[in-house]
């Protein structure tokens, strides 16, 4: 197993490269995940609101404002 110190000490492209072996990994047994109620929940009422044309869409670059902007 890897030491916290030992992440710590790598490189920003390591952290990255570790990270997307990891999310491989767990992307194989994705089968064995089970979403939550609250994120179907979630799911379920947007696709209500695209249905019913109520939906409203950002381009990404505003949507990453926003979300930079609720962060800081």
């Amino acid at each position: 197993m890897i030491a916290l110190d030992q992440i710590h000490e790598m490189s920003f492209r390591e952290k990255l490269l570790v990270m997307e072996a990891i999310w491989e990994d767990i992307s194989r047994e994705e089968i064995n995940l089970e979403t939550p109620q609250w994120h179907k929940d979630i799911l379920d009422e947007r696709e209500r609101l695209m249905a019913e044309g109520k939906a409203q869409f950002l381009e990404w670059e505003d949507a990453k404002r926003q979300i930079k902007k609720a962060i800081e």
